[in-house]
């Protein structure tokens, strides 16, 4: 797109609302603008399809955010390990189990490299005009769940938790908010929610005993937003935590104390299936207390479901979403990136070595 023809397009005044879409490419079509405008989306969420390198992301998302005032939200999963969306020209992330392993060796250490991690990981995404990543995973290393693995920084709750929190204030240095996920925990169950809908039959008592303790320290010290997991949880609830007005809304916003954004993990997921339509799905998770909704990889389904989905009141989403908006102006940390200070501690984290399982495990909800 030449750049005075993007000048002549109008930027819509619109609220950001409760859905985040995705895009097919590497710039918007025509189609793909008209959706992004419905007064229904309020965030996009890009993947590994989308990045090509990074001049043409930072056009991508300029033209994203040229589209409404406030902008778009845009999101990624970019976490470390194998969920890293984009590579070429980007720190290589470690599986947050390195983090763990260093916390057994030395734990002042540790929380040091995680914050820096956590810096070097937001401050790249800011300079090409990310607003947020998914990220950190919460999610206890019970050795059960394929999925999770070594996306998660540790068995014990505490040291997750601190880890957890020294990379929220490496996110934080970078201009992004965190996001923890995927509450209560994904961790002890076997099943990969992508495909099927996996089940967890502690008690409340067990889940908040582990797994909930870092979701709670987290939200203590300012996380900004939780994305809960499709896992049914049935002594707790008999719908999943993300269709579940008990976890969501009694748990997480009652006893827990959360005010950020509840985003719901991505709805064409088999775990989100017992729903119904996406529309139903839709309806279930904001009146459970989710936020935001994400509708990826299924552009029919999604124009459908933008077409015929009436939200409830949401006094607060704007606030919250505001709050998940990236601080500072690209080109700002696109300076940052380039000085002494900021390479060496992108050497630091590249120094985190990449073991040679670091790649191992399924997929994670990755569009090519």
């Amino acid at each position: 797109m030449v750049e005075d023809e993007t000048m002549t397009r109008t930027t819509l005044n619109l609220p950001r609302g409760p859905v985040m879409v995705d895009v097919a490419g590497f710039s918007l079509t025509e189609q793909e603008r008209a959706r992004l405008s419905h007064p229904l989306v309020g965030g996009i969420i890009l993947f590994r399809r989308n990045f090509q390198n990074i001049e043409q992301l930072r056009a991508l998302t300029a033209e994203i955010r040229a589209l409404r005032s406030p902008h778009l939200l845009i999101a990624v999963d970019h976490e470390g390990g194998r969920v890293q969306r984009f590579l070429d020209g980007f720190t290589r992330l470690p599986p947050m189990n390195v983090l763990g392993e260093a916390w057994d060796q030395d734990q002042e250490e540790a929380r040091k490299l995680a914050e820096t991690v956590g810096y070097v990981l937001a401050a790249e995404l800011s300079a090409c005009g990310i607003d947020l990543s998914f990220t950190p995973v919460l999610d206890l290393d019970w050795e059960r769940c394929a999925v999770i693995g070594n996306r998660s920084f540790h068995r014990d709750p505490e040291a997750v938790a601190e880890l957890a929190e020294a990379l929220q204030q490496g996110l934080g240095r970078g201009g992004m908010m965190s996001c923890g996920k995927h509450y209560p925990g994904h961790g002890y169950v076997e099943g990969d929610s992508h495909h099927l809908m996996p089940q967890d039959d502690r008690s409340l008592a067990q889940i908040e005993q582990d797994d909930l303790v870092p979701f709670a320290r987290l939200a203590d010290a300012g996380m900004g937003a939780v994305m809960p997991a499709h896992v049914l949880y049935p002594a707790v609830d008999s719908q999943p935590a993300g269709f579940s007005k008990v976890w969501l809304t009694d748990i997480l916003r009652g006893k827990i104390g959360f005010d950020g954004v509840i985003f719901s993990d991505a709805l064409d997921m088999a775990g989100a299936a017992g729903a119904g339509t996406y529309v139903q799905r839709a309806d279930a998770a904001l009146a459970a207390g989710c936020d935001m909704v994400l509708v990826c990889n299924q552009p029919e389904e999604a124009d459908m479901m933008l077409a015929a989905l009436l939200p409830p009141p949401q006094p607060k989403l704007a606030e919250r979403l505001e709050r998940m908006a990236g601080k500072s102006r690209a080109e700002d940390w696109q300076r940052l990136i380039a000085t002494p200070d900021f390479a060496a501690a992108q050497a630091v984290v590249k120094q985190l070595a990449m073991p040679k399982d670091a790649l191992a495990g399924p997929q994670v909800g990755e569009a090519h």
